[in-house]
């Protein structure tokens, strides 16, 4: 044993050191940021949702409900209910008058070829609409009301108000105002229930809906002649079923939405022909309200029916409370409605805003989810891909390396030099060395010390004496980082192939051996050996268990057989000592090293291969919080690296191979594809939710299944016990998405210019030998 020592002056900060204050300081808001984007996400997607009214969305339909609290007037009056000062009355439309009415829009395909008959036949319409709609379809909106129709609320998610709360209803009213607003500057007086028909069929349930609309200065709207072209019954049917009897008015009800609505286009044009040729004259709902108005004026004959009392002219024109109205509901017959003679008020001040505001959010929300669902079905392909991959050249690369006849060439049996970088590594120290004092192959171990301040030295050294080994040389360096130690190192080795692990991991007794028999042939520069979790009793430990085995080795035999390996794992790792020191050694310029060096290394020109058999078992974070800190700086150092070797791309040769062979493939599958992949959680929720649970839980678990059969492979090559893959569903609902976070926060700080120091994970030591490691 012997001990030396680096000490000198000390030393100028690193340039991570030097950007570690100003990289604390931006830590807490890129989280933050983060999150916000997660939020955003969440909220874009409900939002989608609600508009599809496939959430909140109450289908039921109240029928056979007794009408003995609904005034009689009421049950026999006409299709146009107002309440004037708390006062029920119905107006009916005028002889020979039609007001066209059409419910369900607006509709991309149907609504618009509506709007086109009644412009060439110059026939206005009253469209009651779903503010769920117009939120999607705004611009349908404004040409529908430039072209000189009405409108009216239909609710905002097409819900029979008759079996919501108060706060309900007024929130299907206040949000169809706002989707009207943003979309065509207006709000209106006009509502037409959702499966409403004609005044008689006005329960006990619905009455006081009605009433409380009313009152706050709506005018509901029924119909007295239904099409019923939702049936489909043929466009003979649809325009009998809509023409009046005898010459009578009526408000007639057609549908330009909420189903296939060819019958309709092709019967209206004959039944407005039809109607023309009757003598029969065209108009809104206001115009029809207003000819009556007018006929009342004069002293003739009306067909308005109050409730009792009096006959009243309403308008229906009063203002809406709540959503920018100008008049008021208890305005008289020579208040608002002689001064506004239609149902529509111009949006102003924060009605406008707010509706603009929606708009602009609904039209986030209807780029986002389909742009997301293509994202979807991409990453779908590339994980699928991916996985295929991994099979197919994990089994191609198991049996290539297992084979009897397979050999790197002659046995390596050299004495190679074991490196050790330790900082504050007491709790794990001694059990690496015991570890490495049953190694089979001989070996000089190299403990360098960066700076600790636990002992670690002392530590090191007693335990070496313990075991009477006469190979440990222990090195003391003022703290310099990971790279600076690995670097003393590899300068002090005396043999030509070193050896690199983590303070904190324990080697089988072989795995020196099987570990340094690649450098039989003289093309290979480094050699990954297989890093194992120890600790795995753990919920946390299991989740990076399935992880390594499946995440990393597998992916490495794939690596292997494409020569495109992107990591050494510094828990196990061998290098010839002339390729290290031929590319500048252990870099600083990135917090992943160990990828940065084996990047160099394929650049240039070494070859890089993955040893399955020289297992070694490292001690996993054993927090979530641990965690996030290690997968963090991981995550970064990659983007580092790759930025860092960028150049590849365009080169030449063996650093031309791995720049556009592994670096797309470390993009796609490290990046690119973690990023997204929780995307396949979020749609199987958003379509739980919103659409089909049943064949949304199916998809996520037919996905889970197609990973548990990877994994399940991965475990079979390692030889691992099968009984950690029940842990795998818990995973991919909590781990999976804490690693998304990860990820996503690291791609916030590259693209910030943001810089991280090296973090230290909080050991406790209960790795101890591989033969004490319950598998």
């Amino acid at each position: 044993m012997t001990t030396t020592s680096s000490r000198g002056r000390r030393r100028a900060p690193t340039r991570i050191e030097r950007a570690a204050g100003k990289a604390a300081a931006l830590q807490k808001p890129r989280v933050i940021l983060a999150l916000l984007l997660l939020l955003a996400l969440t909220s874009v997607m409900l939002l989608d949702g609600y508009l599809r009214a496939e959430v909140g969305g109450d289908q039921r339909v109240r029928t056979g409900a007794g009408d003995s609290k609904v005034p009689e007037g009421v049950l026999d009056g006409g299709p146009i209910l107002t309440f004037r000062g708390g006062q029920a009355t119905t107006v009916s439309v005028p002889d020979k008058t039609i007001a066209l009415t059409f419910d369900d829009g607006p509709n991309p395909t149907w609504t618009p070829q509506v709007l086109d008959i009644l412009r060439e036949y110059d026939v206005p319409g009253t469209f009651f609409l779903v503010g769920s709609m117009v939120s999607r379809y705004p611009a349908i909106v404004r040409d529908m009301v430039k072209q000189g129709n009405e409108v009216g609320v239909h609710t905002f998610t097409h819900v029979d108000l008759s079996y919501q709360s108060d706060a309900r209803v007024r929130r299907e009213m206040t949000q169809t105002q706002l989707a009207l607003a943003g979309a065509a500057g207006i709000t209106t007086t006009l509502f037409r229930a959702p499966y409403s028909s004609e005044t008689d069929a006005i329960d006990n349930y619905s009455w006081p809906v009605y009433k409380e609309l009313g009152e706050n200065g709506y005018t509901s709207v029924f119909v007295d002649t239904d099409s019923d072209d939702w049936k489909r019954p043929g466009v003979s049917k649809i325009i009998e079923w809509a023409t009046p009897e005898d010459g009578k008015g009526a408000s007639v009800l057609f549908h330009d939405a909420g189903g296939e609505r060819s019958q309709t286009i092709k019967a209206l044009p004959a039944y407005i022909k039809k109607m023309k040729a009757a003598g029969y004259a065209f108009t809104t709902i206001s115009g029809a309200m207003q000819q009556q108005r007018t006929a009342a004026s004069r002293g003739t004959s009306g067909t308005e029916t109050p409730d009792g009392g009096s006959a009243a002219v309403t308008g229906g024109v009063a203002g809406v409370a709540g959503v920018g109205g100008t008049g008021e509901p208890g305005d008289t017959a020579g208040g608002a409605a002689d001064r506004l003679q239609a149902a529509h008020r111009e949006a102003t001040g924060v009605t406008l805003y707010e509706g603009k505001a929606l708009i602009a959010a609904v039209t986030l929300a209807e780029w986002t989810v389909p742009t997301l669902s293509v994202g979807l079905m991409i990453v779908g392909v590339a994980v699928m891909g991916r996985f295929g991959m991994m099979l197919i050249l994990a089994r191609r690369h198991h049996r290539k390396r297992n084979r009897r006849r397979f050999s790197w060439g002659p046995t390596v049996t050299r004495p190679v030099s074991v490196i050790v970088p330790a900082y504050n590594e007491k709790e794990c120290i001694a059990n690496t060395l015991k570890s490495l004092a049953k190694s089979t192959h001989p070996i000089e171990i190299i403990v360098v010390d960066d700076g600790s301040t636990d002992n670690t030295s002392e530590i090191s050294l007693e335990a070496a004496a313990a075991l009477g080994m006469t190979n440990v040389r222990v090195i003391r360096q003022e703290n310099a980082g990971k790279p600076a130690a690995l670097n003393n190192g590899v300068r002090s080795a005396r043999h030509d192939i070193v050896v690199m692990m983590d303070g904190d991991t324990v080697f089988e007794p072989d795995a020196v051996h099987q570990l340094v028999q690649p450098f039989a042939d003289p093309n290979v520069g480094a050699v990954a050996g297989n890093a194992k979790v120890g600790n795995r009793d753990t919920v946390i430990g299991a989740w990076q268990h399935i992880e390594y085995v499946m995440g990393f080795n597998l992916d490495r035999r794939m690596y292997d057989l494409l020569r495109c390996m992107p990591t050494i794992p510094g828990a196990i790792g061998a290098f010839r000592r002339e390729a290290v020191l031929d590319v500048g050694g252990m870099s600083e310029d990135t917090l992943a090293e160990d990828t940065d060096i084996t990047i160099a290394m394929h650049r240039a020109g070494w070859q890089v291969v993955y040893q399955e058999h020289a297992k070694a078992w490292t001690e996993a974070p054993g927090s979530l919080k641990q965690l996030w800190s290690q997968r963090y700086r991981w995550s970064y150092g990659t983007m580092q690296a790759l930025w860092k070797h960028r150049k590849s791309l365009t080169d030449r040769g063996a650093s031309g191979r791995f720049g556009r062979v592994g670096m797309p493939l470390v993009v796609l599958f490290q990046i690119v594809t973690p990023v997204f992949a929780p995307l396949i959680d979020v749609f199987t929720a958003y379509s739980m939710i919103f659409i089909d649970f049943e064949a949304a839980l199916l998809a996520w678990f037919a996905v889970l299944g197609v990973q548990l059969g990877c994994a399940a492979y991965a475990f079979r090559l390692d030889r691992e016990k099968y009984r950690y893959l029940l842990m795998m569903p818990l995973q991919q609902l909590a781990y999976r998405q804490m690693m998304y976070l990860v990820l996503i926060h690291s791609c916030i700080t590259a693209l910030t210019g943001g810089r991280l120091r090296w973090q230290k994970l909080k050991r406790t030591g209960e790795v101890g030998t591989p033969a004490g490691v319950s598998r």
